[in-house]
């Protein structure tokens, strides 16, 4: 997997100024419209999108042909319509693959909003504007066409139907993706976000946009979906076998990344502030009202988790073995949940480390419950279960406490602020300097 991206965080999502970026040069929307021998649909499809673009786009666009390695009178075609309409560009490749197209143009384009449609423009063009609006008002991060959700209109046959879900499940079930539709042929992404992502991207043919999706959602990186109309092109050259095969090897190979933590999805990290539950309150620490959030979801379903081990290890074991069993298994789940969701720490990098500190800590719990227990049995002699339940719970609460204050100061503190404040230092010097 690719993983020669910038260590730098994304900047936060800003709405784009038409003004602003007319002023460059640049128009704020490319479209890239990838083709293989496509001569005979070329011209119209660029014709109709570029007469729909200038009749209802308000902002500059630009209509890029993106031509991978095309055997018949395709790149002819391409470069008329470049040199007729202004609007237009062509773009050859030597070497096929969608992916490989999309990346390379995407990677060298100057626009802040870059999209992409399938030639045979089976989705209505009406989708376009709203596709892309989230993106130009700096809402969100991509933005796909779905043709699964309940108000899309699809008009396909049975089998690309039972294909298409059946693979949006595969995807739900072993990737634990959120998105309705990973294959539809009309996406758009802006480009601070596809500098950042695009190198991570392995694939180059059909399963790009899946592996694109799924490392832009584990990221965090905000999706927008919009509901399409479709018509299915019956003259499509798209070999469904050969998709299909390339795409589970892809979904295993991208699996298997993710569970290894060898992606730094960490690169793709928005920064503070850009997020409203990272925003600063008064006599607060930032981003400590996100972390106390996420600290008591995962505390609670910890807690969950460690009274249903517990009342089982009660089943053949004394109270002191069950509580210690129970609070291990659960500790270690406790610490790989809060290192991932409550402080945003990804990849492998520190996760022994991380674990053994958790471990002190599991220790201090477990010498806060254990003492717990030991005090109600000298106290009451045999205790109920559901007393020591009771006791257990209230020994957890206040262990809790602890264990956040722990975590967030000595297992996973904030090395960003660290850096931000050394930053700021070698500036200031570096103007006192000069």
């Amino acid at each position: 997997m690719r993983t020669d991206t910038p260590w730098s965080t994304l900047p936060a999502r800003e709405h784009l100024l038409a003004a602003a970026v007319g002023a460059a040069g640049a128009p704020v929307l490319d479209v890239v419209v990838p083709v293989y021998n496509e001569e005979k649909d070329l011209e119209t499809c660029v014709l109709r999108l570029h007469d729909h673009l200038a009749r209802t786009f308000p902002y500059g666009f630009r209509i890029t042909v993106a031509d991978n390695a095309s055997t018949d009178r395709t790149p002819q075609v391409a470069a008329r319509l470049a040199a007729l309409i202004p609007e237009v560009r062509s773009y050859r490749l030597e070497e096929k693959g969608r992916g490989r197209a999309l990346r390379t143009v995407w990677s060298h384009s100057d626009s802040p909003v870059l999209a992409y449609m399938d030639v045979d423009l089976s989705t209505d063009l009406n989708a376009l504007l709203p596709l892309v609006a989230p993106l130009i008002s700096g809402h969100s991060d991509l933005a796909i066409g779905s043709r699964l959700a309940r108000s899309s209109r699809v008009v396909r046959g049975s089998k690309r139907e039972f294909i298409s879900r059946a693979y949006n499940l595969i995807l739900r079930s072993s990737l634990s993706a959120r998105f309705s539709d990973a294959q539809c042929g009309f996406k758009a992404i802006r480009r601070e976000v596809a500098q950042r992502l695009l190198p991570m991207v392995e694939d180059t043919g059909w399963f790009f946009d899946t592996e694109m999706l799924v490392l832009a959602e584990r990221a965090g990186l905000r999706i927008h979906e919009v509901p399409v109309d479709w018509v299915d092109d019956p003259d499509s050259t798209v070999h469904i076998v050969k998709t299909a095969t390339d795409d589970l090897k892809g979904v295993w190979r991208v699996g298997r990344a993710l569970a290894t933590g060898a992606l730094p999805l960490d690169r793709l990290a928005r920064p503070f502030g850009d997020d409203p539950r990272d925003r600063a309150v008064p006599g607060v620490p930032r981003g400590l009202a996100r972390q106390l959030v996420g600290f008591c979801v995962v505390g609670a379903l910890s807690t969950l988790v460690y009274l249903a081990l517990y009342s089982l290890f009660r089943l053949g074991a004394g109270p002191q073995i069950a509580n210690g069993a129970a609070l291990l298994v659960s500790a270690v789940a406790n610490t790989a949940a809060n290192r991932r969701l409550t402080f945003g720490v990804r990849g492998r990098g520190g996760a022994v480390r991380h674990q053994a500190q958790g471990l002190v800590v599991f220790a201090i719990g477990l010498a806060l419950t254990s003492g717990s227990l030991a005090a109600l049995g000298t106290a009451s002699g045999a205790a109920s279960h559901s007393t020591e339940l009771a006791v257990l719970i209230a020994a957890n609460l206040a262990a809790t406490v602890l264990r956040f204050l722990l975590f967030r100061a000595w297992v996973f503190p904030d090395r960003r602020s660290d850096h931000r404040d050394a930053r700021k230092g070698s500036a200031h010097e570096l103007r006192n300097v000069r």
